[in-house]
Formats: structure tokens, C-alpha cells, sequence
């Protein structure tokens, strides 16, 4: 049995679309509107209207849930936009890869207007009838495109044509921002599947902490270099000394870069493959929970200077970003921990069901964390595609950062993992905020898993304050803070009393 690719997604998504990118690379398509109309002798439209909805969905159970419960020749079938409530169909999809094709309200009312679809009367009901079908599309998908031009489907096929031989569990996003296109691949056991996005020659570029662990599974690997683990590593010393070794091991401008480790190894090397004879491709291979769920997605590459955080770099957008959920069972409890105020950041931005499922977390289990890896980098990247070079809507990204990146800088990166120091950001940016219920939840999860609510190490305010007015951000009125008053509702740019800043930074202190 071989299966087939099914395309969900609400009305105007492009699914006629992607069947016709299929059907061009040789596939067997099949377009369900046409089955429907065929089994009922009418339009979609009568069909409806001589039957109802409820009558229309009956058929539609039976004639599709038989399709897919028989389909094994691997060719691209399109269901309705609706598709997705029966029980049967759902069921039946399993023995596939379900390809879901996104659109938002907007775009899909503006593709659909003048159609005579039953159930798009009107932009707001649009609205309504997408928001109750997402959660099922997110769901069942094993593939997600994001909305773009009508070409990116035909893009992204050979990556979903190979989706079903990878390791059972994979979950595909084609991340798309103006620099590039490239494949993200959540799952187990990645790593080791054989499977590689690039034919070049490997030059890998880890620390020496990840690269005894995996560097060798990597293989086949024509060489690379290791740095120190650890935030003080990311310079531009250490970025001179990869360079150096890549050109002494013989490495080409036809050749890439593999940055296999957290999200240190992820921003040196990326910035080493922006530098190396002007530029070669690198494969990001994140192996910290912060990496898998933020840092290895949307290109943002670089090094610290003494001055402060994130200095000096440029954008460079990933090959592809294999994130194998695997490796984050042989980190230590602390360093999980660290990792998943990433994903608490995430969740307050999102909002609504991922903050949900993130608030509800008890204990950080590495076997229990693909979909919220999954979601955070399609959170990630639709922020990117939005803005990838960090001039507007990007800055959401940064809660918590303002002052959690301060706290790095003035205690020499050594005294709080990236992690702690940013959940420490938060807390001063929910005071900030005035989100007063919201800071004591979060600095509740905080505490639940040990990360500190407070700054515990010797470190003047004025220090503090010294840095952040360092940050990269500032402009000449001043450094913008990210507020964020209810989840899913940030406000970006914000500038806020100095005196307010020094007293959200001393009550950390208490």
C-alpha cells in the first residue's frame, strides 16, 4: 500500500491547486467536489439545497471514508473543506499523509466572494466556520503548508512525497519567508533515518559536548570544527577559528554546513555558513528544547560582542531544520527546563489553545513534547514570513528578551542559562505590562519547574540598566518593550518609564 497525499483545508486554500501540482508530476489525482456532484447528479450548491447540510455530510461520510479506506496508489486526492467532520473520513485518513493547506479568514473570504458556495454567505460567517474547523485541521495534519503563492505547493512535493518514509510520527512544515523556502521535519529518531535534504558534502560544526553524541551518526561527514559549549563561545573568535578550519579541511562553495547543537552552535555556524566564501547553505540540527522550538527557525544568525547580546550577525535562512524530539530525552532536568521558557513564551504570544496546553504542563516529559515543539516552530515561522528582517511585527519575539538579554550581558553570560535569564525578562514584562493575574501564573510555572522567579545572583541594578540600554533594539527614542496584557495580545515597540523599568528590574531582586 502506498499512500496517498490528501489535501485538507478550508474553502479557497488551493486545493484544486495542489491537485493540479500533483497531476503535473504524474500522480493519480481525484478532486471530491467531482465525486460529489457525480454521486448526487447536481451541484455542490443543489446539492445542498435538496438535502441539506446534514444530508449532504452522509453522503459525503460514505463516498469519501470508501475512497480513502481503499486508495494504496500514492496519488493526491482533494477532499471539501468540511470533510474533516466526519468520524469516518478522519479515521481513514490515518492510512496517509495529510497535507494541510493554510489560509486565514481574510484571504479566504476574498478568494471566495463571488462564488456561490452554500455555506460562505458573508465574511463574518467565514470567519466563524474556519475558526471551528482549525482545530481539526491542526490536528490531522502531517504536513503543513502555510498560505502563499500558488506555486508553493509544486515547491514543497518532492518533501511530501518523501514525508511517509520517514520515521513514523514526522510532522512536516514548509516554512516560506522572502530569503527562502525550506523544509522543517519534527519527529523521533531523525537523525539515523538516512534521510538528508542536501547531496553536497556535510562539514559539520557542533560543540564538544553534542559532537561525541551525535556528530558520527551524521555521517557520511567531510569534516567541520568544534567550539566550547556554552554561551561565552559565541564570538567572533570563535567564528574566525570555524572559518579557518573549514578552509584548511578543503571545504567548497558547493559544499554546507551542519550546525548540530543548541541554539549557540545554531547562531554561530549559521553565521559562519553567511561569511564562508559568501555564502553556502547550512542545515540547522537543533538538540536543545530552546532550539527545536525557537532559535533554529528564521534565519536570524550571529554573535555576542562584549557590548552586548546578538551584536553582530545577519540573516540566513536554514536548508531545511531537522528537529529529532530523541535527542531532548539525554538533557538534564535543568536544561529542559530552560528550554521550555521558550515554549512559555510562545504560548503567551499564541495565545489561545497553545497557551492552554502549555499553562497545563505539570512536569517537562521530553517523550510527551512533539506537538508543542511542532506548534512553537509553526508559531515561529509564521512570524517570520510576516516579517522576516525584524522591522515590525518580528519584535513580538522579543518578550521578555529586553531585560532577560540585559541580565546575560551584565553577569558575563555565566551566572543564568538563556532560559532562566529570559524567564526572568518575562516577569519584569508582565509587571511591566500592568498584567498583574498573569505574572503571578507565570511566575508560578516558573517555579513549578524549578526555574528562578527572582535574581539571585550579586548584580547591581545599575548594571543592569547599563545593558539594556545597549539593547540592539533601541532606537533614538528609546529601547521598546514587548508588553503583553492578555495571552495572544502582545504590543510591540512600547516605551516604558524608566523608573518603571528600574522598579520591575529591583523587584526581581526581592
Amino acid at each position: 500500500m502506498k499512500p496517498s497525499l490528501v489535501f485538507v483545508g478550508f474553502m479557497g486554500a488551493g486545493k484544486s491547486t495542489a491537485l493540479a501540482a500533483a497531476r503535473a508530476e504524474g500522480l493519480s489525482t481525484t478532486e471530491i467536489d467531482e465525486l460529489m456532484e457525480e454521486s448526487f447528479g447536481s451541484t455542490i450548491p443543489q446539492a445542498f439545497e435538496n438535502h441539506g447540510e446534514e444530508g449532504f455530510r452522509a453522503r459525503e461520510s460514505e463516498v469519501v471514508g470508501s475512497l480513502l479506506e481503499r486508495a494504496d496508489d500514492g496519488g493526491a486526492i482533494a477532499l471539501g473543506g468540511g470533510s474533516v467532520l466526519s468520524p469516518r473520513i478522519r479515521a481513514a485518513m490515518a492510512r496517509h499523509t495529510v497535507v494541510w493547506l493554510q489560509v486565514d479568514a481574510a484571504e479566504a473570504w476574498r478568494r471566495i466572494a463571488h462564488s456561490d458556495r452554500p455555506l460562505a454567505s458573508d465574511a463574518e460567517t467565514v470567519g466563524t466556520l474556519l475558526a471551528t474547523r482549525l482545530p481539526l485541521y491542526e490536528q490531522l495534519a502531517d504536513a503543513v503548508v502555510p498560505m502563499g503563492d500558488r506555486s508553493m505547493v509544486r515547491r514543497a512535493l518532492p518533501m511530501l512525497r518523501k514525508l511517509h518514509e520517514l520515521p513514523a510520527g514526522t510532522k512536516l512544515l514548509w516554512a516560506s519567508a522572502p530569503g527562502g523556502e525550506y523544509p522543517v521535519l519534527v519527529g523521533r529518531g531523525l537523525i539515523d533515518c538516512g534521510w538528508w535534504p542536501l547531496a553536497s558534502r556535510r562539514f559539520v560544526v557542533s560543540d564538544r559536548s553534542v559532537a561525541p553524541l551525535y556528530r558520527e551518526r551524521l555521517v557520511p561527514v567531510a569534516g567541520g570544527a568544534e567550539i566550547e559549549a556554552g554561551e561565552s563561545a559565541k564570538t567572533l573568535a570563535n567564528t574566525e577559528k570555524v572559518l579557518r578550519a573549514l578552509t584548511g579541511e578543503g571545504m567548497t562553495r558547493e559544499d554546507h554546513v551542519v550546525a548540530l547543537g543548541g541554539g549557540v552552535v545554531g547562531d554561530l555556524a549559521g553565521l559562519v555558513a553567511h561569511l564562508y566564501q559568501r555564502g553556502v547553505p547550512v542545515v540547522q540540527v537543533p538538540t536543545t528544547l530552546v532550539s527545536q522550538v525557537d532559535s533554529a527557525y528564521g534565519g536570524k544568525v550571529g554573535v555576542d560582542l562584549p557590548e552586548g547580546k546578538n551584536y553582530a550577525g545577519a540573516f540566513q535562512q536554514p536548508a531545511a531544520v531537522i528537529a529529532d524530539t530523541e535527542v531532548l530525552e539525554t538533557l538534564p532536568p535543568e536544561e529542559l527546563a530552560a528550554g521550555f521558557v521558550e515554549v512559555l513564551k510562545t504560548g503567551l504570544l499564541a495565545g489561545g489553545s497553545l497557551w492552554e496546553r502549555v499553562r497545563a504542563i505539570e512536569k517537562i516529559v521530553p517523550t510527551e513534547l512533539d506537538d508543542v515543539v511542532f506548534a512553537c516552530a509553526r508559531y515561529k515561522c509564521a512570524i517570520v514570513a510576516a516579517d522576516e528582517l525584524d522591522l515590525g511585527l518580528r519584535n513580538v519575539l522579543n518578550l521578555g528578551h529586553t531585560v532577560g538579554h540585559a541580565i546575560e550581558s551584565a553577569t558575563g553570560y555565566t551566572a543564568y542559562r538563556h532560559g532562566e535569564a529570559v524567564g526572568l525578562g518575562l516577569l519584569a514584562a508582565l509587571r511591566l505590562s500592568e498584567a498583574e493575574a498573569l505574572r503571578a501564573e507565570v511566575k508560578e510555572i516558573l517555579a513549578r519547574h524549578d526555574l528562578p522567579t527572582r535574581l539571585e545572583v550579586p548584580i547591581e541594578v545599575a548594571d543592569i540598566l547599563d545593558s539594556l540600554g545597549r539593547d540592539k533594539k533601541r532606537t533614538a527614542a528609546g529601547v521598546g518593550f514587548v508588553l503583553l496584557r492578555e495571552p495572544g495580545e502582545p504590543e510591540i515597540g512600547q516605551l516604558v518609564d524608566p523608573d518603571k523599568v528600574e522598579s520591575a528590574i529591583r523587584e526581581l531582586m526581592l
